[in-house]
């Protein structure tokens, strides 16, 4: 089997979890500057099968879409032009931040590693990748 990538878009940097092979399991992978989002994908996806990517969807409790998302689907087309054989998935994101705070703050760091956008950002694209999988298994 191939991979499969969450991508939680922000303005500033993108968090990004990623399946094991199986696709089982979502793991943290990294934090990376959106400007460069599409050079990394580039190349790891030149080391990595991967066969689907699930990119976040910012709604508010209301439903209404966050102002990202016009970004978010610029990056959606020139991902789709990129990499045609890769399949977009997404995948309601709300709370996914504030739960990844939390889950942060379970896990014993300090309030400065707590604080760090960037942890906060993977953490988030892990919740977005667990949660479909285990949508996708229902």
């Amino acid at each position: 089997m191939k991979q499969i990538l969450a991508i939680d878009y922000g303005k500033a940097r993108c968090g990004i979890a990623a399946t094991d092979d199986m696709q089982i399991i979502a793991s943290a992978l990294d934090t990376v500057a959106t400007a460069s989002l599409i050079d990394f994908l580039k190349k790891y996806f030149s080391e990595n099968q991967v066969e689907a990517i699930v990119v976040g969807l910012p709604t508010d409790l209301k439903g209404n879409m966050s102002e990202i998302e016009t970004s978010i689907l610029t990056f959606i087309e020139k991902f789709k032009a990129e990499f045609p054989g890769v399949e977009v998935h997404r995948l309601d994101e709300r709370f996914t931040s504030k739960m990844a705070s939390f889950f942060i703050s379970q896990s014993g760091k300090n309030k400065k590693q707590r604080e760090q956008k960037g942890l906060i950002d993977k953490v988030s694209a892990t919740i977005i990748l667990q949660n479909f999988l285990e949508q996708r298994t229902r």
